[in-house]
């Protein structure tokens, strides 16, 4: 600590001079600077993941020297450990970089979006339908048990083919309409 011009003139008369240089400038020298070891029960600046802020945090639990767990001084929540961003900034600025990796090959074409699933179900009803032989569709009932492809006629959906059973007691059937989930008896 450097002393004021009053606490110097003080020590000139009681000390040499000189003792008193050579410790100011010895100080000066020093740039040392002393890190704390933490541990469980300290407290840190972390990113708040309930307050979504950074905020002062009781560290809870540590793993090899590493904090992993916190809670927050504020709202009292226990979460994991997520660094300040000035933090990460300076942990990313540090870090080498890595050695430049092979360019990702990607087609040139843009990526096709998705269809829209009630038109592709529109699209399976059309390539079915001319395929029933409604003499063999089943009428639907709550209790009778149903197999996979099994034509069925339902009073209010009509037509329709049994997609999936889903055990214990459903089924998805495709309608002109599209899929419904109806009940069914499957065990």
């Amino acid at each position: 600590m450097l002393m004021s011009g009053f606490f110097l003139k003080v020590f000139n008369k009681c000390f040499n001079q000189s003792f008193i240089l050579d410790e100011i400038t010895r100080r000066k020298d020093r740039k040392t600077m002393t890190t704390k070891i933490l541990s469980a029960g300290d407290i840190i600046e972390a990113r708040c993941t309930k307050c979504r802020e950074v905020l002062n945090h009781r560290i809870v639990a540590m793993v090899e020297g590493k904090v992993v767990r916190v809670e927050c001084n504020t709202c009292n929540g226990v979460h994991n450990y997520h660094a300040p961003p000035a933090v990460k900034a300076a942990k990313e600025a540090k870090a080498p970089k890595k050695a430049a990796s092979k360019p990702r090959l990607t087609s040139a074409a843009p990526r096709a979006s998705r269809r829209d699933p009630v038109e592709v179900e529109r699209e399976e009803w059309a390539s079915l339908h001319p395929t029933f032989d409604i003499e063999k569709a089943l009428s639907y009932d709550m209790n009778a048990r149903f197999n996979v492809k099994r034509l069925i006629l339902h009073p209010s959906f009509g037509l329709g083919v049994v997609k999936a059973v889903i055990v214990p007691n459903k089924m998805q059937v495709l309608f002109k309409e599209g899929i419904k989930l109806l009940r069914c008896h499957c065990l």
